[in-house]
């Protein structure tokens, strides 16, 4: 499915439908290139979820967790691992228990695509726009669109 998001407000949008439909053990999983969207989505995407205040890129810290939302929510960004097996050593398995995940990067964790539990998303610059593909896992097939 794609989905495009000519301006911020649908990005705001789109967010707080996935929030709707996100629940624990959810990966929402952001791909695409720097600038392509992804912080910004994962941004609207914990707001929709019920966070006042500020959304810091995880880019430095790895793992943002987010306790004051409907159901906990870990912000990760993964562009700065060189390997994989870094996602395990830094905890993420803890980080992830009993939350839903928004995973910026996911390739470089090794991907998530391969859980049922996963709502894949590409997003794409498309001249002032953005554009989503989306893939959603078998767990997401009946709570997508």
């Amino acid at each position: 499915m794609i989905v495009d998001l000519p301006d911020l407000a649908a990005v705001e949008a789109f967010g707080e439908r996935i929030a709707e439909r996100l629940a624990a053990d959810d990966v929402v999983s952001l791909s695409g290139n720097l600038g392509a969207g992804k912080t910004t989505l994962a941004r609207a995407i914990i707001a929709a979820m019920g966070h006042v205040g500020e959304v810091p890129s995880p880019t430095f810290t790895i793992v943002e967790r987010y306790e004051d939302l409907r159901l906990p929510v870990v912000h990760a960004d993964f562009y700065r691992l060189d390997d994989p097996q870094e996602a395990v050593e830094i905890g993420l398995d803890d980080y992830r228990e009993g939350a839903a995940m928004i995973a910026e990067w996911p390739e470089k964790a090794g991907g998530f695509t391969h859980e049922a539990s996963c709502l894949a998303i590409t997003l794409e610059a498309v001249g002032d726009m953005r554009r989503a593909i989306v893939e959603p896992g078998a767990a997401w097939q009946s709570r997508w669109p």
